[in-house]
């Protein structure tokens, strides 16, 4: 589906899969490092080089082949990379405190109490068994009661405000155009497959895949007792169709321009005629708060109002059954979680098994009450001396880029001043809140799974509406500590490092700084450098859509990512499918420019002393290898396809080579010359930063 992360234009290092623990060997094996020492080490996993590759021709295979060779995903992931090392490390931490938390009993804290009791009501399997469709009765019956399509606005107020598909999303977030007030951004939604393109691309790989998700869909409505499934899920697969031939495609969602779309609430009939907007605006919560909404893809709601007059209600009715059954499914009885499993984990993604129970109980904490678990975790995994390291690296990395927007040539002086501002009103945020969010709203019952999702939705859906007509809440995070990732948000300006991605192989304390300036420093000057990208570049210093660069140095930047589009266009990583190097330029940009500026910044954090040799190994190969390394990963196909159409991230093995050919002291650290294969001509070669 296209979510409202789109739209947001939060922007995250890596990739947002969540995923368990793997075997002890297999986190040893990715790790590597070195221990805690006296005297410096160079921290580079040497282990797995392959020396029948050249560093010269495959510098990501020559570091890294032995493990390609060799590891074997583990059954219940889709990818395994140094992502999911961390987070395999983290969810072993997590699985502690929540046992901790479950013993405590009722003299534990309030939300360690929650904690325990959502954990508790989704282990017990045996409950769910006797329970089977049950819980999902008040919502199905509410759908049978659908009497005309004008009640349509309000079901799909309700769907929103419990985390249900529906043909379009509410956020809240702040107005692109003033971002000191909150606004309501409305935006497409609705599909059961990943993108418009699992609908309409006409190749053996996506038609194989529609056969399958039809077979899906018209299993589970038989689970649910649809005595017409067959019927129903050829009907539903064709509605979802329709909207996939209306909706705009991930690139066209990433302009921040034409996804603006400032609509008064008096404007909206117009917009879709004969919808009832007053109806959807009071049922979700936000009539009489404010007087415009931001609409996202105009043209397809014009097309959505076409689609809803010209289908009959009974479409929409099972239509909307599948969504409530295919949103509850994980929380029902386990033939329900079965194939929906066996659709959105084995056929969408390639995963032979489900994750064991326990990890998929810590994966709907996280998502429930996320800063309740993570306010357990920092106490317990995230000391004082951590964060005070972090600190020391991003001021070296600002003071990096500082530096180097003087020198950079597709900037002018007014642009550079505006960069300038920019950089100086960068707000850094590291490990976790400064105020943690308050759950003692959310009622948890220990034996009401479904009741409790349910409410944990609805929870934060109201705590988003009543943001509005309030001042921006600058202290908020969008990601809970225990999160693996990084990202920037232009809205506020600001980058943030949740606690959990500050460990190896991003981030060793035992090792020189050089590997380090190469892992977790590349990460906070990608992130950094999302604030000057094709995207960031249109906010300004406070977060306002306004255009601060010259029409000149717009040229010259255009011309620059021309180049990176055309460059990672090439990449193929499964037969038939191409990198988009549309869809990933600003993470392209990313890593290319945070690549560029942890170099330099090495440079300034050494004062002008000699950087050390470690391991036969110079400063810069350190950092090369450093980036490679956070790179080693491998993806199943299918996951591969799905993650090329709706990812705008690179693949794992492309971050790990691409950047390299770009930066000109690559070339000299390695001895890299024209006839390898790893040689880019000077001329080809994209300098950001």
């Amino acid at each position: 589906m296209q979510s409202m992360r789109s739209i947001i234009f939060k922007r995250g290092a890596g990739t947002t899969n969540r995923t368990g623990l793997a075997a002890a060997g297999a986190l040893a094996a990715l790790v590597g490092g070195a221990d805690a020492c006296a005297a410096p080490v160079s921290g580079v996993d040497t282990q797995y080089v392959d020396e029948a590759v050249r560093v010269q021709d495959d510098t990501y295979r020559h570091l890294n082949g032995k493990w390609l060779e060799h590891f074997e995903i583990p059954a219940d992931k889709a990818s395994y990379n140094s992502f999911e090392v961390v987070r395999d490390a983290t969810e072993a931490q997590l699985q502690r405190l929540v046992e901790d938390a479950s013993r405590a009993g009722p003299d534990a804290p309030a939300e360690a109490r929650k904690v325990a009791a959502l954990y508790a009501s989704f282990m017990d399997e045996e409950r769910l068994a006797t329970l089977g469709l049950k819980p999902l009765g008040p919502e199905l019956a509410a759908i049978d009661a659908l009497k005309s399509k004008h009640e349509l606005a309000g079901l799909i107020a309700r769907l929103n405000r419990t985390d249900a598909l529906a043909p379009y999303e509410i956020g809240v977030l702040p107005d692109f155009r003033d971002s000191t007030k909150y606004a309501v951004f409305i935006g497409q939604s609705g599909l059961g497959m990943p993108d418009r393109d699992y609908y309409l691309q006409d190749d053996a790989k996506m038609r194989q895949t529609r056969t399958l998700y039809l077979a899906h869909v018209e299993r589970l409505l038989a689970l649910a007792h649809d005595a017409q499934a067959h019927a129903d899920a050829a009907s539903i697969l064709a509605l979802e169709t329709s909207m996939a031939r209306i909706q705009w495609t991930k690139v066209e969602n990433r302009d921040p321009v034409k996804t603006y779309n400032k609509t008064t609430l008096a404007a909206l009939p117009a917009l879709m005629p004969g919808y009832d907007w007053p109806a959807y605006a009071a049922d979700a919560g936000f009539a009489g708060t404010v007087d415009y909404v931001i609409i996202a893809q105009p043209s397809y709601f014009a097309g959505l109002a076409k689609l809803i007059a010209g289908t009959p209600l009974p479409v929409w009715k099972a239509y909307f059954k599948w969504q409530v059954l295919s949103a509850a499914a994980p929380y029902l009885s386990a033939p329900f979680v079965d194939e929906r499993f066996a659709f959105a984990g084995t056929v969408l993604r390639g995963v032979p098994e489900n994750r064991p129970r326990r990890k998929r109980g810590l994966e709907l904490l996280d998502g429930a009450i996320g800063e309740a678990l993570g306010r357990l975790y920092v106490e317990k995994n995230f000391p004082p001396e951590n964060k005070a390291r972090m600190v020391a690296l991003v001021r070296s990395l600002t003071d990096a880029y500082r530096a180097d927007i003087g020198t950079l040539d597709w900037m002018g002086p007014e642009t550079k001043t505006g960069a300038q501002a920019k950089l100086a009103k960068l707000a850094v945020k590291i490990g976790y809140p400064d105020r943690w969010r308050d759950y003692s709203a959310l009622e948890i019952a220990p034996d009401d799974l479904w009741g409790n999702v349910r409410r944990a939705n609805l929870f934060e859906f109201r705590r988003n509406i009543a943001k509005l007509g309030k001042p921006i809440d600058r202290g908020e995070w969008d990601m809970t500590p225990q999160t693996v990732n990084a990202y920037y948000n232009p809205l506020k300006n600001e980058i943030v490092f949740p606690a959990a991605i500050l460990q190896p192989p991003f981030f060793n304390v035992a090792a020189e700084d050089a590997v380090n300036y190469g892992g977790i420093g590349a990460v906070i000057g990608h992130e950094i450098s999302h604030g000057f990208d094709d995207q960031g570049s249109q906010f300004d210093a406070d977060g306002n859509l306004h255009d601060w660069f010259t029409a000149e140095d717009h040229a010259k930047f255009a011309a620059k990512t021309r180049t990176l589009v055309e460059q990672y266009t090439r990449y193929e990583p499964v037969p038939g499918f191409h990198v988009n190097g549309e869809l990933t330029l600003g993470e392209n940009i990313a890593d290319n420019s945070g690549l560029a500026i942890a170099l330099k910044a090495y440079k300034i954090a050494l004062q002008g002393r000699a950087a050390p040799v470690l391991d036969g190994l110079a400063a810069e190969q350190r950092i090369f290898y450093g980036w490679v390394g956070v790179w080693r990963g491998k993806t199943r196909e299918n996951d591969a396809v799905r993650l090329i159409k709706t990812d705008p991230h690179s693949p794992s093995a492309v971050r790990g080579t691409a950047p390299l050919r770009n930066q000109d002291e690559f070339y000299g650290a390695f001895g890299v010359k024209e006839g390898d294969k790893m040689y880019l001509p000077p001329g080809e070669r994209v300098s950001i930063w």
